[in-house]
């Protein structure tokens, strides 16, 4: 069996993540589509707009064979280290041989020769992004500035629009790994990945999410018009989770020292966030003070989110060299038995509670993480999710 892979969210699962599967069972000639997706937090920084267990059926519902559970430690990481963190499992499944990205330009060719490039950071390059940083520009962007200065085969937009830069970085992980993947860049349609305006088909899922508690005739019709049946049905009672309050209380109880060792964490920030919350426990007004051209709104969200699950960086770097896991959200029921059997090539399977009683180490505290984040959500949401179960839809 080969496996065409992608690596997901899915917060929520609309029709352009629809079309997408569809379009990498036309084009990649796999046999089945293995999606790698995101638990219960995002790496924006928050919470899922709905339980890892409800979005993995969705996906499987819409058109997916099999949903694996990326765990949380590379999830809620930067770009890079969640590029890492999926390519890590990914690559220890032989049956994966292609996977598919989203994007908004570019040939598999194109993505490669970007991920190279990014790849030579010498002396020169090194340099050259100190003094890029000088004036107060985010690391990310100041690579961007520098990877194209000294690459003029690269194509900007590779590097600039958000699809595509986390493309380049999947390649950059494929690269950097060995792994035996072929990349295969699917055109992304209609609203971008930011893009907050409603559309009348395909709108973003930030467009959507920012739409979920509308209950006003225009907002029913688009989320009508862009969800899928059985996703609309779940959402038609969300409401937000008290997970801001959460963030702060964990902030006002960690220490700086503790708050250092979060991965997006550097340069000081934890005396600012302590400071700030101290004068004024606000979510919103801590985000507004803080974000600015160097720290992105969504890196600050990762820091509260990964102090509030308790996530170290020296511990998810040595998750990504470990061997780690495989654990099952979802699977099509009637091809579960060859799915499960191509998928114990890997990692150890996870697919009952019994199963995690091999893991040792490192990806036994792995996983421990994502019980807790597991537990985590249900306190936040008020439901009970199982940490072991695996649906057969």
């Amino acid at each position: 069996m080969k496996f065409c892979a992608v690596i997901c969210e899915y917060n929520p699962f609309h029709n352009g993540h629809a079309h997408q599967l569809a379009e990498i069972k036309r084009l990649s000639g796999c046999d089945a589509v293995l999606c790698l997706m995101s638990g219960n937090f995002t790496q924006r920084g928050e919470p899922a707009v709905l339980g890892k267990y409800t979005r993995a059926r969705h996906a499987v519902e819409n058109g997916a064979d099999v949903v694996l559970e990326l765990p949380t430690a590379f999830a809620v990481a930067p770009a890079e280290i969640f590029a890492q963190g999926a390519l890590h499992i990914l690559g220890s499944i032989r049956s994966v041989t292609t996977l598919a990205f989203g994007c908004e330009s570019g040939t598999k060719e194109d993505f490669l020769r970007a991920a190279r490039a990014t790849l030579g950071e010498d002396k020169r390059f090194r340099s050259a992004l100190k003094e890029a940083m000088k004036d107060g520009t985010s690391y990310a962007k100041a690579r961007t500035q520098v990877v194209l200065a000294l690459n003029s085969e690269v194509d900007e937009a590779l590097l600039t629009s958000p699809n595509n830069m986390l493309g380049t970085e999947y390649c950059r992980a494929i690269l950097a790994t060995g792994a035996k993947i072929e990349p295969l860049p699917i055109p992304r349609v209609g609203g971008g990945y930011a893009d907050t305006a409603l559309r009348r088909d395909f709108s973003s899922a930030a467009a959507l999410r920012s739409v979920l508690g509308d209950k006003s005739l225009r907002a029913t019709f688009a989320k009508r018009r862009n969800l899928p049946a059985d996703v609309y049905a779940s959402l038609s009672e969300y409401r937000p989770l008290p997970y801001p309050a959460a963030a702060l209380c964990a902030l006002i109880a960690a220490e700086e020292e503790d708050l250092a060792l979060t991965p997006d964490c550097s340069e000081g920030l934890e005396n600012r966030l302590k400071a700030l919350v101290r004068s004024n426990p606000d979510y919103d007004a801590l985000l507004g003070k803080v974000v600015s051209k160097r720290y992105t709104r969504s890196r600050i969200k990762r820091i509260l989110l990964q102090n509030f699950l308790g996530i170290r960086l020296k511990n998810v770097k040595n998750y990504i060299e470990a061997p780690l896991y495989l654990r099952t959200l979802a699977v099509k029921k009637d091809r579960a038995e060859e799915l499960l059997s191509a998928l114990s090539e890997g990692f150890p399977l996870l697919a009952r509670k019994g199963d995690a009683a091999v893991l040792k180490k490192d990806a036994l505290a792995c996983f421990s993480l994502d019980v807790r984040a597991n537990g985590l959500y249900s306190a936040l949401s008020g439901t009970q999710l199982g940490d072991y179960e695996t649906l057969f839809v």
